[in-house]
Formats: C-alpha cells, structure tokens, sequence
C-alpha cells in the first residue's frame, strides 16, 4: 500500500468507523456524510482510479460495495442507495485513491437521482457520439 491516507485508512493507521473488511476491501462511514449512513469502499491495494485496478480486483471490491449495502439495509433500512465513484479531477475526486461512496436514500430527504449530478449542456447530440464507437 502507499501512504495515501486511505492506505492508512486501509491498514488501521488513521481511525475510522470500519463497518465492513475483508482481505481485499474495507468499508468505512464518511466523516462529512451527505447521508444517514454514508459509507466508503475502498480497494486495499493503492490505486488512483479504476484504470489502475486490474479486471481481477474489480470483482472483490465490487462484492465488498454489494456487502456493504446489505450491512446498510440491514441496520439503517433505507428507502434506496446511490452508489458511484469521482474519477479524476474534472469528476470530482479528492482523494487520490479509488473509493466508491454508498449513499443511503429516504423517502424525502431532499436528494436527486444519479441523473441530477449534472446537466449535459448538449455540445454534441446522441448520434454525434455514438459515430465515434462505430
């Protein structure tokens, strides 16, 4: 691991509020959550974003993310999640490490959809986009 502080989060250098682990992951209560029981899933092996995982660490950390999720559900029984990751500086992230945020939802809590993260401002339409992967 590196010496990024979710590494240290990671290794049990830094206190938090571990609601999950296991060899490959650990999940832990955002200190600024935007929610009841916003949560983080961290990758233990150090990587910037997803492009630095390899396929076979995805499949780990994914199932910590599902496990979290009914560790969530079991003991907060939320109305619904969002889940999803910031990549890369235009995309929000901070924290120079992968993390996937889990955000529990209640009826009424004011939240948006994934949808409501931002406004495509249509600088190309659909078609546009779609000739570049033909």
């Amino acid at each position: 691991m590196e010496d990024c502080i979710f590494c240290r989060i990671g290794r049990g250098k830094i206190p938090s509020h571990k609601i999950y682990e296991d060899k490959n992951s650990f999940a832990f209560l955002d200190i600024h959550p935007h929610a009841k029981g916003h949560a983080v899933v961290i990758p233990k092996i150090h990587a910037v974003t997803i492009f630095d995982l390899e396929e076979k660490q995805m499949q780990p950390l994914m199932l910590a993310v599902k496990k979290t999720m009914g560790l969530l559900q079991k003991k907060l029984q939320p109305d619904g999640f969002n889940v999803g990751w910031n990549s890369g500086a235009a995309g929000g992230q901070v924290v120079p490490h992968l993390h996937i945020h889990i955000l529990p939802r209640y009826n009424g809590d004011g939240g948006g959809s994934i949808h409501s993260i931002i406004k495509n401002p249509r600088e190309k339409d659909v078609e546009e986009v779609a000739k570049l992967f033909r």
